[in-house]
């Protein structure tokens, strides 16, 4: 099921001013969402990405714009109407129920033709079980089941209902680190096996970009940037994009173009021919920094860290607007960390320049994109 979100604003009412004094939590959100894909909605806290998937599911309704399924208008869709099945970071299990008793739960509140058999509900339930591998757990109670299982059951009740769009809104948040991983894993499975349209709420950019056949960033209610995760991480179009995507983050700079060049401190980092001269912002990945006696950007040293097959080498330069920089080596390459001063060749294709004010991406004219500013 294809999902346009046609300009949608969603303004509430505030509760600690008196009068017309509103809170825009999704402003003009104008996004497709292809059919059968997983889509990471991805943003900090307070960016608007719950609201947006409450505003898809009907739980919320806009202010303004509209949201289309396919070519329908669901706009004043109520929620059971509009075929989707919804997870939340609550797993919101009935305590008194068994396993099987929360999953047929969605279908036995249907009523006249909608309604299933008891036999055509049974099957269902067992089929969606079988899905999220709990078939062996329908007898239980949601407190005889870990947090991972609860969580299972919860994706199996919203799956009963056969949706054509399946919304998760922070679903891992209550597992431990190592069973986040390993369901991440199993939702990407399931969707591929179910081609459902997911979009999957989180502000965890390791567990979006690493199941989402395309990501949406989010700031302020409004989506920053939309594509491919890599191809997002590699050409961020402004600052809060290229530091909200990173592990380690990137390492942003003070930096300035003159005499044709990009100066960060009083070191050339690289030609800059035909951009205005000024003050700009540079932001490095931390897998751009090579040593080199050679190199361009000269930084002191702090201390090495080793982490199996990578190095990180822990430095600081008088420029950098973001504390401590993290350079990640390979663990074979020589670096005397003990020196006062170790100097770095940058990759050219892992170092981006931002206007100062506006913070949009500024390009090289020696960029993929042409040039393009």
């Amino acid at each position: 099921m294809k999902i346009v979100l046609s300009h949608l604003t969603k303004k509430f009412k505030s509760r600690e001013k008196k009068g017309k004094v509103y809170t825009i939590a999704v402003n003009d959100f104008d996004v497709e969402i292809p059919d059968g894909k997983l889509i990471g909605l991805l943003g900090p806290s307070g960016c608007g990405k719950s609201t947006a998937l409450n505003l898809i599911s009907g739980l919320e309704t806009p202010t303004e714009g509209k949201i289309f399924f396919g070519d329908e208008d669901v706009t004043k869709l109520p929620p059971e109407k509009r075929g989707v099945g919804l997870v939340f970071q609550n797993y919101a299990l009935y305590p008194h129920l068994t396993v099987l008793d929360n999953i047929l739960f969605p279908l036995e509140n249907l009523k006249g033709a909608e309604r299933p058999t008891k036999e055509e509900m049974l099957e269902r339930a067992k089929e969606a079980a079988r899905l999220v591998q709990i078939e062996r757990l329908l007898d239980r109670k949601p407190n005889q089941l870990s947090g991972g299982q609860q969580q299972r059951v919860a994706i199996a009740r919203a799956l009963v209902k056969q949706p054509n769009v399946l919304l998760l809104d922070e679903p891992l948040s209550n597992l431990d680190a190592r069973l986040r991983l390993e369901t991440r894993e199993e939702i990407r499975q399931l969707q591929v096996k179910t081609k459902v349209t997911t979009i999957f709420v989180t502000h965890d950019q390791d567990e979006a970009m690493s199941i989402s056949d395309l990501i949406i960033v989010m700031k302020e209610g409004r989506a920053q940037q939309i594509g491919k995760p890599q191809d997002v991480y590699e050409d961020p179009v402004n600052l809060f994009v290229a530091k909200f995507l990173g592990t380690p983050p990137i390492s942003v700079f003070d930096a300035e173009i003159r005499n044709g060049g990009l100066y960060i401190g009083t070191e050339r980092v690289r030609d800059a021919k035909g951009l205005p001269e000024g003050k700009v912002i540079a932001a490095i990945r931390p897998e751009a920094f090579e040593p080199d006696p050679e190199g361009t950007l000269t930084l002191r040293p702090i201390r090495k860290e080793t982490m199996g097959r990578d190095t990180s080498i822990l430095a600081e330069h008088p420029a950098c607007v973001t504390g401590t920089i993290r350079t990640i080596v390979d663990s074979d390459v020589p670096a005397d960390t003990d020196a006062e001063a170790l100097k770095f060749r940058i990759r050219m294709n892992k170092l981006f320049i931002f206007n100062a004010e506006t913070e949009e991406r500024i390009r090289f004219r020696d960029d993929p994109q042409g040039g393009r500013r």
